[in-house]
Order: C-alpha cells, then structure tokens, then sequence
C-alpha cells in the first residue's frame, strides 16, 4: 500500500507541475456564484486499485482523459454534418457553419457517391444529392471547398467503401490550391470492417478492403502527419442496435485489426497508431455513455502498450469524436430531439470527447434545415459556454456508480474479444456473421421492450399527440441537383484528356495486381480527372464484390 501510495504522489506532482506549463483558456473557471474550482478532483485516501484504473488525466490509463487539464486548455471540435445537392450547395452551408462559430468540416456524401456510383449510373436515379452532396471527381471536390482555406481547417470526410479515391480527389483539390499533403488536417472515416458489420455500405470484399486500407495507412503515414487516416467507428454498430458494450467492444475490435494488419505490413505501430481516432455514439443512457466513454480510453491504452508493445503515449491515448444518436430521434413531436440531443451531447463532453456533432429536431425527417442545424451547434455552445461543465477534468470520476459502470462496461468487452479471437480474428467473425447476430439479438430486444411498454419513448408509445401534424421546417431536395451532376459530368467527359484517364486507368489496375501502393495512382487518376465510377469499376475487375451471407 505504501508503494500505491508513492506512485500516487510521484504522478500528482507529475500533474501538477504538467498543469503549471499547460496553456489555458482566457475564462473564469469559478462556478456561476463564484467558488474557485480545482482542475481535477482527487482521493484523499486512493485504493490499492486507484493507480491501476484511474490514475490522473494525461496520464496512463487515461480513463480520466488524454489531456492533463481537457477543456480548460481547449474546447472540443465542434463539427456539424453537412452535404447535400451540388457541390456548390454545401459549399454555401459550409460557409455559414464556419460564421456561426463551428470550428471544423464534416462532409456528409450522398448514396451513389457512398456505393462508388456516378450520376449517370442506373442505381444513381434519384438518389443524386439527396442524402448528401454529390462528389464524383477532382472538378467537384474543387467546387466543395471553392474559398476554404483547406490548410486552416479540419475536415472531416464520412467514406468508407470508396474512401481511397475521395482522399485522392482531397489531396488533388488541396494541391492545387497550393496546399501540400502533409499540411493537410482532418479526419477520413475510412472504416470498412463497421460497414460490414452494421452499415452495409461496402464495395470489395473483406480481404481486399483491407489491403487497400493499409495501402492508405502507409501512405498516410509517411506523406500526411497532420491527418488521421481512419475514424473507427462504433457509431453505425449503436445504430444498427447494439448495445453500450457491443458497440465498445466490437469498434474496439476493428481498431485492433487495424493495428494488426498495419504492423503485418512492415509498419512500427508507434508511426501509424498515434492517428487512428474513434467515433463514437452518445445515447440516451447518459451515465452509461459516460462510463463507456472512460472505459474505451483505458482498455485502448492497456491493450496498445502491452499487447501490441507500443511504446510511445500518443500511441496508448484513445481520441474520439462523438455524434449524438440519430436512432433515438423521433418523427413524432420532432422538438424533444433539441433535449434529446441536449443529454446526449453532455454525457459525451462527460466523457472527454475530442469533437462532437450534435444532431438537428428534423434529421428522422429529412436532412437538416439551416435552422435547425443552427440550433444543434447553440446546443454545443450553451454546454461550452453556460454549463459550467469544461470547468473540472473528469467531474464524474470517483462516483461509486459511475466507476462501477466503468469496470463492467471494460469486463463486458473483454468478454467479446476473447470471443472474436476463438473465431478467428474480426474477418472470420464478420464472414460467419458473428457481430450481424449479437446486434441483431439486441435490436430486437429493444424493440420488445418499447412494443410491450417497459422502455417510454416520449411521443411514441407513451405522451403521445393525437392527430398529430409537423409544423416545422423540412429541407426538400428536388432532382435538380442531379440534373445538375450529370450535366457536369458530361462536361467533364467532353473537355478532359480522355487519353490520359486510359493510361491513368491502366496504372491502377497494375497496381492491384503488382502489389505497390495504390494511393499514387489513383492520385494521378484523380488529377486527370478520371471520375469515382472508372475508378470503382477498375478496382472492382481486379478484386470483385462483397455478397454478405443472410444473417437470421
């Protein structure tokens, strides 16, 4: 015990004297009838135990959070989705979003350009621009960031299947506003073993993914310090109907595949692990996501530093960006998604979120209005600004409730990668279906508690409006932003060096069979103007299509 209690005073004064050279905020951080608050809180008295699980924020395991004083030093990035129509539309909501304060870019895609497709293809009717902007080449990524100083600011790109080849148009557009690839920042989800888990928006299969991911990782690694080459995602697993643990445990799985196949491919993992981020969902279980949050920080530190032998912090410390849940939204009496939104977004600056979206009231309906995602982003401020919250790192660390969440939520995980592993890995598990019927085993009891009326959805099953009409705003998209793409498409066709797209084709496909990486060719692809369907087409002749086996 003498010793547990040496090690706590040898890393308080650590973290004292860390807090003394850290930069903070101009703010009054004295609660609203001015009382001084400390940085963090502390036992008088730490258990033999204390070190092990909680120790001190910026300290290892992290479970009290990766930065030494978190919010007082900088707010968390606030980013809100948007994308829709032409890429000149978005362009526009941009612009306003970064006048109204928000401090990051999220680009929301629309459906073909999520499935690889262009505007002209059959699968594309209809759907072109309606769920978020149409991107399919160099021309429209350049129209997507027309007056964004793409080196100032941090975009964050939701791709995964086709992820390679919108990195590329990215890294095309930014050069040729001068911009090189290592000033780049930003995040790129990048996150195909979720798709085939909970999303089901893949291209390839498996396999084949990954080797073009890890060409991704390598290229990153070496060519773009600043950026992040892959958000793992355990957002769409929670909205697919897992549960707090499954959703923690089974995102937390990927990653680990991800630093597996890294370091397969001659990578040190202390050169790529330290910018792999996290996105995660806040639901409506507000201590629960806290603590889910606290435990995804300690088991992604343990495992990296004694499992995978990493030896660097940066590496150990788990960043992550947090959206609040879009399945919890309601259709009906669309207003209660502010206070929905409202909960969730603070059990995610609870939990030491590193960015954070917070959903619109109108997104179960339709994508958001200019109005409502104005008053998602209020919503992030008002707890930044008004809640006193970013005053005190951890102020929930030490509640027996919130510690014993914790511990149980990190066990439940713990349980599950011990059964990923009898599979065989996260391949074998997705291929067999293993994580499709977990979620689905949770989804369904979920919903056998709403129908039965042991879970209250507010406005759905309980308090519920008779006769009930919307009154609010919905942003409609009609077909002419798809009329619009396919026009410039056409365009594009008619006035690039068709020539050179052959050729710039033909190196991609050399180099899925040759094995070099295939980020430089499709870069070149890209500033030839070939578009996201030639691409996709090319890749999919050399390495086929994904067909999931029915899960029951």
């Amino acid at each position: 015990m003498n010793d547990q209690l040496d090690l706590f005073q040898e890393s308080l004064d650590l973290w004292e004297n860390e807090i003394k050279s850290t930069p903070t905020r101009e703010a009054d951080f004295d609660t609203l009838s001015g009382e001084h608050q400390k940085v963090c809180y502390f036992p008088d008295k730490p258990d033999s135990n204390y070190m092990d699980n909680l120790g001190f924020p910026g300290q290892f395991p992290f479970t009290r959070g990766i930065h030494s004083n978190l919010y007082r030093g900088k707010l968390w990035t606030m980013r809100q989705f948007a994308g829709f129509g032409t890429p000149e539309e978005t362009n526009q909501r941009f612009k306003k979003l970064l006048k109204k304060g928000q401090t990051g870019l999220s680009v929301a895609y629309d459906m073909p350009t999520l499935m690889g497709y262009d505007p002209d293809h059959d699968f594309s009717q209809g759907e072109v621009g309606k769920c978020g902007v149409s991107v399919f080449s160099l021309s429209e990524m350049e129209r997507l960031f027309e007056g964004i100083d793409l080196e100032k600011i941090s975009v964050s790109q939701t791709i995964n299947g086709p992820a390679i080849i919108l990195l590329a148009f990215y890294i095309a557009a930014a050069d040729k506003k001068g911009v090189r690839a290592d000033q780049l920042k930003g995040t790129l989800q990048n996150d195909i073993l979720k798709e085939f888990t909970a999303q089901k928006e893949w291209i390839f299969p498996p396999k084949s993914s990954m080797r073009i991911i890890t060409d991704m990782l390598k290229y990153c690694t070496e060519s773009m310090p600043k950026y992040n080459t892959i958000s793992i995602s355990g957002y769409h697993i929670r909205e697919a109907g897992s549960t707090a643990a499954q959703e923690l445990a089974f995102t937390l799985a990927d990653g680990f595949s991800y630093i597996e196949h890294g370091m397969e491919a001659g990578l040190d993992v202390d050169d790529f692990a330290p910018r792999l981020s996290f996105f995660f969902n806040s639901h409506l279980d507000f201590f629960e996501e806290i603590a889910k949050f606290r435990a995804a920080r300690r088991i992604w530190a343990k495992h990296l530093r004694f499992k995978y032998g990493s030896k660097k912090e940066k590496s150990w410390k788990l960043r992550f960006h947090t959206q609040t849940a879009g399945c919890s939204l309601t259709a009906q009496q669309p207003e209660n998604n502010i206070a929905r939104t409202g909960f969730q977004a603070l059990a995610g600056v609870l939990g030491g979120t590193q960015s954070l979206h917070t959903n619109s009231m109108d997104e179960t309906l339709a994508l958001p209005t200019e109005k409502a995602a104005e008053i998602a982003l209020r919503t992030q401020q008002l707890i930044a600004y008004e809640t006193g919250v970013t005053n005190v790192v951890d102020p929930l660390g030490g509640s027996w409730y919130i510690e014993k969440l914790t511990d149980e939520i990190e066990l439940k995980a713990e349980e599950y990668f011990s059964q990923i592993e009898s599979i065989g890995g996260v391949i074998p598990a997705i291929e067999q279906g293993f994580f499709q019927r977990e979620i689905a085993k949770s989804a369904a009891d979920y919903q056998r508690k709403v129908d039965e009326g042991k879970r209250i959805v507010v406005g759905v099953n309980e308090f519920i409006k008779e006769n009930e009409e919307i009154d609010i705003p919905i942003l409609e998209i009609g077909s002419e932003a798809g009329d619009d793409q396919l026009k410039k498409l056409l365009e594009l066709r008619n006035n690039r060096n068709n020539e050179n797209v052959k050729i710039s084709i033909l190196k991609i496909r050399e180099a899925c069979n040759n094995g070099s990486n295939l980020m430089h060719p499709i870069i070149d692809a890209a500033k030839e103007y070939a578009t996201l369907g030639e691409i996709v087409d090319v890749l999919k002749a050399e390495f086929g299509e994904w067909h999931e086996t029915a899960v029951f």
